[in-house]
């Protein structure tokens, strides 16, 4: 667990479990939820062998609580941080 910074200076709460190596699993949620309510779906994932991570949407969660950048564009651009920085 832990944090990327995006473009627009947001930290972004992430979850990555499961061997680096491993075919990747990426959890997005909705409002108004966060990373935590795929608990059971990562655990199930992660028992077949694979890596997952879900993040927290900005404003949610863990991440930085923000009025701004409440859209698809801040949100895709987000998850993009941090499939990137996870090379995932």
């Amino acid at each position: 667990m832990g944090f990327v910074t995006t473009d627009d200076d947001i930290q972004i709460f992430y979850k990555d479990w499961g061997p680096q190596d491993a075919q990747p699993i990426v959890f997005h949620h909705g409002w108004p939820l966060s990373s935590d309510d795929w608990d059971a779906q990562m655990l199930f994932f992660l028992s077949k062998g694979y890596r997952v991570v879900a993040h927290d949407r900005r404003g949610h969660g863990r991440s930085s609580q923000v009025a701004e950048g409440h859209d698809i564009d801040h949100y895709a651009a987000d998850a993009f941080a941090v499939a990137r920085a996870l090379d995932c």
